[in-house]
């Protein structure tokens, strides 16, 4: 069973090691929206070792939330097909929606704890007054 080691992300590179595959000329592909952005480049990094290194298109680079891909691709071509396994997950923030979401999950979470305390309140009281 591969396991990929996620080594990070730095200037616009993904990088990891693969292990658990012995074949030769693997591929893995990037993957946003179901979509094959790249292809990642493997190199051989020791017996059963292989270094990974995917390029993150600018795409990808754009307010909100992304979530990235690295699966392993079935055969040739563009699609990875459906017998491929995903490896890592990679998950960009950035830019002002993300701000104004997590504003709105600050002030949900907020409403929601007032709401427990004033139950914890009365629930005190009762306790107290029996």
């Amino acid at each position: 069973m591969p396991h990929f080691d996620n080594h990070g992300l730095k200037g616009g590179i993904w990088r990891g090691a693969l292990t658990g595959i012995d074949a030769p000329g693997i591929r893995v592909v990037l993957i946003q929206h179901a979509e094959v952005l790249a292809e990642a480049r493997v190199t051989a990094d020791g017996p059963g070792r292989w270094l990974v290194e995917a390029d993150l298109p600018a795409q990808v680079l754009s307010d909100g939330v992304q979530t990235l891909l690295l699966k392993t691709a079935a055969g040739p071509g563009p699609d990875s097909g459906p017998d491929g396994q995903v490896l890592a997950r990679l998950s960009l923030m950035a830019g002002q929606p993300l701000d104004e979401d997590l504003t709105a999950e600050i002030a949900a979470l907020r409403a929601e704890l007032e709401l427990v305390k004033r139950e914890l309140r009365r629930f005190a009281a009762d306790l107290t007054g029996r």
